[in-house]
């Protein structure tokens, strides 16, 4: 993880929420915000990541929804 994400992270206090995210989003969120080439886009994905981890329910500007782990798989 590029420094400067991690320190964003835990300055915003939402390492907690990143790290429970399934890996896949995590690798995708990294690698988007990395694969950018100008800084100003880099910190426009970077405050997108911010956005969608502190509402929770939404991934890449989806709908999404986090399996509970109070729930049983049957």
């Amino acid at each position: 993880m590029p420094e400067f994400v991690r320190t964003t992270l835990e300055t915003r206090e939402l390492r907690d929420r990143y790290d429970q995210r399934p890996w896949y989003q995590r690798n995708d969120y990294l690698g988007w915000i990395c694969r950018a080439k100008r800084q100003e886009t880099k910190f426009k994905r970077l405050n997108q990541m911010l956005d969608e981890l502190r509402a929770g329910n939404v991934y890449m500007k989806m709908t999404w929804h986090p399996k509970s782990a109070s729930r049983n798989p049957e």
